[in-house]
């Protein structure tokens, strides 16, 4: 059996390493293949793998004291923190072939910028894109980019993140021509910003896309489009709302549940929180680099990061999806 190494810093998140730490050891458990490289403070992660029984034959650590925050200025704390769980994570991800993939729950801004900087060729460094691939209403997922890497963006740049969902979805999934759609507060081509209007144009004539039109805000998740490209702050709100009205939705309806005492409720309500609620789906995809990157959310408990971890394990046995064509 192959065994895949995967990095995970252990500093950053809301909840602290502990949490983050916990869900590693769990991975540990759930997935034989897998072994582990912990950054952060040694001493924190040795007394908590021994707290959980971890298997240490499949863990190494580098010590790393120092930790970026979200307070940091993310390029500043990269180059002036040389010793961070973040910085320390990306030389080894850079550096060790054996080395497939990261996770990481802190700094999204500090993460994005580390993966250009680290990641990729002085050349061929094009602008990252967060990306979270969400259950559609037609069954199969939908890849909204970006998510909140790139609030305020151009319509080049809103291309060059159909063309990265596109062929992402495309290698992952095996999709042919992976249906492509621009969000929008209309399906109208008339409708949208000025952002929007141009950047439709633009994905009408543009080569290699199967661009659909215009998709609003009720068919995000329709599975009307295999991709739907919008900028950071627009997406953020996307996802974040179908976060809060799916935790909304799935607590009326384990209140119901108790109110009642229908079993049946509770069932429903367990099926609906392994699809939507954030800490089954895993994490953001960091799309325009050439090594696995996943930007685990900030509050993500124990189950988050095994499910995270596992996404990214999907990511490291599908390597094509980060070969060059």
């Amino acid at each position: 059996m192959k065994t895949h190494t995967i990095i995970v810093d252990t500093q950053g998140s809301d909840k602290g390493p502990s949490s983050v730490i916990k869900g590693a050891c769990q991975a540990l458990d759930k997935f034989a293949d897998l072994r582990l490289c912990l950054t952060g403070d040694r001493s924190v992660i040795e007394a908590c793998l021994a707290e959980n029984g971890a298997d240490t034959g499949r863990v190494y650590i580098i010590d790393a004291p120092e930790i970026i925050t979200n307070y940091d200025h993310p390029v500043a704390a990269l180059n002036q923190k040389r010793n961070s769980s973040l910085v320390k994570a990306l030389t080894e991800l850079r550096n060790n072939p054996d080395c497939e993939g990261l996770v990481n729950a802190g700094s999204t801004g500090a993460l994005l910028a580390g993966s250009v900087m680290f990641l990729s060729k002085p050349g061929e460094r094009t602008r990252p894109a967060l990306a979270a691939v969400l259950p559609a209403e037609a069954g199969g997922f939908t890849c909204l980019v970006d998510t909140g890497a790139n609030i305020d963006c151009t319509p080049a740049m809103l291309v060059q993140f159909a063309h990265q969902g596109s062929d992402f979805m495309r290698r992952l999934y095996r999709l042919e021509k992976p249906r492509v759609g621009l969000l929008s507060n209309g399906a109208e081509e008339t409708k949208g910003n000025k952002l929007v209007k141009e950047t439709h144009q633009i994905l009408k004539s543009e080569a290699g896309l199967n661009f659909i039109g215009n998709i609003e805000g009720t068919n995000a998740l329709s599975g009307d489009c295999d991709v739907l490209v919008c900028d950071g702050f627009a997406g953020n709100q996307v996802l974040k709302n179908s976060e809060g009205i799916a935790r909304r939705i799935i607590t009326d309806i384990v209140r119901y549940a108790k109110k009642t005492g229908e079993p049946k409720f509770m069932e429903l309500a367990g099926h609906l929180m392994a699809m939507y609620d954030f800490n089954s789906l895993g994490g953001g995809i960091v799309l325009g680099v050439p090594k696995p990157v996943i930007k685990a959310h900030g509050a993500a408990n124990e189950a988050s990061i095994v499910n995270t971890i596992g996404m990214l394990l999907n990511l490291a046995e599908n390597r094509d999806i980060y070969k060059e064509e």
